[in-house]
């Protein structure tokens, strides 16, 4: 997708810089109005549906109590779904890719027959932080 817009430019530019996690529209139109580019909401919903149908964006809908989360994944080499794990505590969201939770897929594909869509599928628990701190 091309953009045309000092706007635009500075969303996709931000989704890029961090392509390595999950970030909210609210974190999105924070860093635009940091810019001096901001953006309404519907805007960056639409650009973000734009996005996702073109394959550059993936959208994570984690629970039903919070918005979409969204990651940049249009250069990435065979960019594959993974797990998340959530914290009941302080909120953080962790991406897990491991072989082990792979092996799970493929065990309830071949004996139950069924599909999981890991890229809506979350862990609960308590982070290593919040862990320490006995929260």
């Amino acid at each position: 997708m091309k953009y045309n817009t000092k706007q635009g430019e500075s969303l996709l530019a931000f989704l890029i810089k961090n392509k390595d996690r999950h970030t909210s529209v609210q974190e999105i139109i924070g860093f635009l109005a940091s810019e001096g580019t901001p953006m309404g909401t519907a805007t960056i919903y639409r650009q973000l549906d734009k996005l996702v149908e073109e394959g550059l964006v993936r959208r994570y809908i984690l629970d039903g109590k919070s918005g979409a989360c969204y990651q940049y994944i249009g250069d990435a080499d065979g960019c594959h779904e993974h797990y998340h794990l959530k914290c009941v505590c302080c909120g953080k969201l962790i991406h897990i890719d491991c072989d082990r939770l792979s092996d799970i897929n493929r065990h309830i594909f071949e004996h139950h027959g069924f599909t999981v869509d890991s890229s809506q599928t979350v862990f609960y628990g308590k982070c290593s932080q919040c862990g320490k701190e006995g929260v």
